[in-house]
This record gives structure tokens, sequence and C-alpha cells, in this order.
């Protein structure tokens, strides 16, 4: 009768051992198989949601069935605890598993933001503030020219101030790269007075093959003891770099304007930086073309055309306003 009353429970257990491997094949098929996604999605997974409500947030996202399945097979292999917050692109088919190794791993979605070249300090930190994708305050505008303009990218929910200081320190890094390979013999005095001039060369030219020949009037000029006569200097001093002047530069503005920064009243460089220069124009202050120019001005091109003597350059004037004339213009560009 035992022995009966054993076989029948040895066939229990059996049937419990198979049903256990039946379903935990199941539960490892259905975690490891293609999800419901058909096309890749973007799913904010805030600090703090848990792992229910992580689950729950990629159910409502489409890129599981079932959410209790989820978090079911996440507190099984162990990783509840591991699951990190961001922004994650989830590709098409994601398995649950799939979905589970992205959060573990941290492999949030980067993003950039490109700080175009010659904008001001308060400029950038604008664009800063505008974009959503960042988080936290600025306290102040950093000084100008100590911001490198470039390509830089974040995670969604980085602060704002992070990426400010990232920008500093990659200005440090270029400014003290590009000082070490600067030509010999530049009026330049120090690294701070290589922005300085750069930044002018940013604001005077948009083409960059012109950049080294731009610098070397303005060295030319500070080598002679003659005033740079830059108008975006003036334009600084008038807009103190809180943006754009919206309006031409008036012969007036020029005269008239009292300030360290006006290049066409004071020789030398202005005391500060008019605006935030990149590489290219840094790497142009110090090292120059070769030439003998003292002078240039628009051409109706977009570039300039340059002069050695204020007899070429006044011809040259004539041709760019007489060009301008033509197109209906009423912008400035001599210097």
């Amino acid at each position: 009768m035992w022995l009966r009353a054993l076989a029948r429970l040895f066939a229990a257990a059996a049937l419990v051992a198979v049903l256990a491997a039946a379903g935990a094949g199941w539960f490892v098929w259905t975690f490891r198989a293609p999800g419901p996604l058909e096309s890749e999605v973007l799913v904010e997974v805030p600090r703090g949601a848990g792992l229910h409500g992580i689950a729950d947030r990629l159910a409502e996202a489409g890129v599981i069935d079932d959410p209790r399945l989820f978090a079911f097979g996440v507190w099984l292999y162990g990783r509840a605890d591991e699951l990190r917050a961001g922004e994650y692109a989830f590709p098409a088919g994601v398995s649950a598993e799939g979905a589970m190794a992205l959060l573990v791993e941290g492999r949030t979605v980067s993003h950039a933001l490109t700080v175009p070249e010659g904008l001001t300090s308060a400029e950038i930190v604008a664009l800063l503030r505008e974009d959503d994708r960042l988080t936290g305050e600025i306290a102040e505008v950093p000084p100008e020219g100590a911001l490198l303009p470039e390509t830089y990218h974040f995670r969604r929910g980085d602060a704002r101030a992070d990426l400010l200081e990232r920008m500093v320190a990659a200005m440090d890094d270029a400014v003290a790269a590009l000082w070490e390979e600067r030509e010999e013999g530049l009026p330049l005095a120090t690294p701070e007075e290589a922005v300085v001039l750069a930044s002018i060369i940013e604001k005077e030219t948009g083409v960059p093959g012109e950049r080294p020949t731009v610098a070397s009037v303005f060295i030319n000029r500070l080598e002679r003891g003659m005033p740079l006569q830059s108008d975006p200097t003036v334009i600084y001093a008038l807009t103190q770099g809180a943006g754009p002047l919206g309006r031409p530069l008036l012969r007036s503005d020029i005269e008239q304007t009292e300030s360290p920064y006006n290049t066409y009243r004071t020789g030398g460089l202005p005391p500060g930086p008019i605006a935030n220069p990149g590489r290219a124009a840094i790497a142009a202050a110090l090292g120059p073309a070769e030439t003998e120019y003292l002078y240039f001005v628009a051409d109706g091109t977009g570039g300039h055309a340059f002069a050695r003597t204020l007899e070429e350059h006044q011809q040259n004037v004539w041709q760019w306003r007489r060009i301008r004339d033509q197109q209906g213009q009423a912008q400035g560009g001599e210097d």
C-alpha cells in the first residue's frame, strides 16, 4: 500500500517538475521574444519611477505587452535596483529582456547642441536656457570669450550649468594648445589678447579661408601702431553683447561712441573679447597669413577685398559702394 502511495507521490512530483520546467521555458521564451514595438520610440524614464512605474511606462509606450511579466522578469534576474533613469531609444521589436538590458546599461539617447562661432556669452546662455532638454538654472553669464563654440553632446536632463562649465574648459584647453603653437614675434603678449583679436576676426568674416588674411591686417596695424578700425567692436560698444545691433552701423556711431571698444577712437586691442571665437579664428590670430595688407572692405560676394595702401583701399571702397547701390543694399562693411 505504501509503495503505491509513494509511486503516486513520485508521479505528482514529476508532474510538478515538468510543469515548472514548461512554465520556466515559456517565461524565458516570452521574456526573450520580440516585443510589439513596430518602430523605434523614445521613452523618458524619470528618477524614482520604481520597477512597476517603469514597467507601466514601457507598456504605455508600446515597448512591452505585459508590465507584470516585465517586472517579474527584472525581479527574477535580480536587476530591479539597477534600472537607470534617462531618455531611451527602444528599437522596433525589442524584447523585454532587451529593454531591461538597455535600462541596466544606461544606454540613454545622446543629444547635441551646436554653438555657432561668434556668439556672445549672453547669446550662448540664452541658447542653453531655451533648450528644454536641459535642466537647472545658470547663475550668471560667463565673461566674453570664455566659451568655446562647437558641438556638445549631452543627455536629456543634464544641467545647463554643467554644459556651460564644459564650454569654459574646452576654451581653456583650446587656447592653451594653440598658444603653444603660435608664431614668434606676434604683437600679442598673452593668450587673453589672442582671444580678443580672434573675437574680432570671427565677427569680421564668415569666410573660413579669409580668417588668416583678416588676421594679418590687424596684426600689421598693431605692429605699425595704427587703430584697428573694426566695425564689430563699435557694435559691441553699443550693444554690450546683448544681441545684434538690428540696424546698419552709422558714421555717427563711429564718431560719437565713447568706449574703449571703439577701435576707431582708441589704439590697440579693446579691453576684452567682443564674442566667443572658434578654434579656427584663434588659430588665425596666432598664425596669420604673411601679407602687407592694411585695409579690407566687403567685395559684394560675402568676402572681402584687401589692400596695401589707402589709395587701393579707397578704390575697393568705391567698387563696394557701387555694388551695394546696384543691389539696393544699405549695409556697412568698411574697415
